[in-house]
Order: structure tokens, then sequence, then C-alpha cells
């Protein structure tokens, strides 16, 4: 990414430039305002994500599992209750309570 990019417009190209030549100017503005956006979305996901593992870390710190058992337990092979991947979330919630639902 350039950091350099001054935000004042080329005042003397602007005045000067034929139509095409503006609207062939609006276009790689636009192209690169929408590239920004993508790269923010990308560093806000980033964001997101690094603050969500720091702060499981502090809970974990803070109210640590009560039993050995506990810290280990995700990292056992799944069991026959534990839903597939391709389960709904309405699928998970209502294998947890312990009931089915008929798939069809």
């Amino acid at each position: 990414m350039n950091r350099n990019h001054s935000s004042e417009p080329p005042w003397d190209f602007l005045f000067s430039a034929s139509r095409n030549s503006l609207q062939s100017y609006e276009l790689s503005r636009l192209n690169h305002a929408a590239n920004l956006g993508k790269e923010i979305k990308q560093l806000l996901d980033s964001y997101i994500e690094e603050s969500s593992n720091a702060r499981l870390a502090r809970l974990l710190m803070e109210h640590p599992p009560r039993d050995a058992d506990a810290a280990t337990e995700s990292a056992a092979p799944p069991c026959a209750t534990q839903p597939a991947v391709s389960d709904s979330v309405s699928d998970n919630f209502l294998v947890e309570q312990g009931t089915t639902r008929d798939p069809n």
C-alpha cells in the first residue's frame, strides 16, 4: 500500500482534462477506494480475531477449568454423539440437548 499518496487532487490536470480523462480518473480513484476498503476489512477481521483470542486467554487465566479433564476435553477425538461438520447450528443445539431432529 502506498502510504505517501497525497490526498490533494491534481488540480491542474483536473481543470485541463478532457471528459474521457476525467472519467478515467474517476474510475481509477473509485477502484483505489474499493481496494482500500477491502484492505480495511481484512485488517478489521484480523483485529477482531486477534482480540478474541486474547480475550479467550484472559478468560481462561481468570477462570481456569475446575479439573484437568475439562481442559483436555476439546483435544479429545469426537464421539458418536457430536454433530457432523455438515449439521446446522440448530442440529448442534439439539444434539447437545440430548434430542435429535427428524431430517425429513
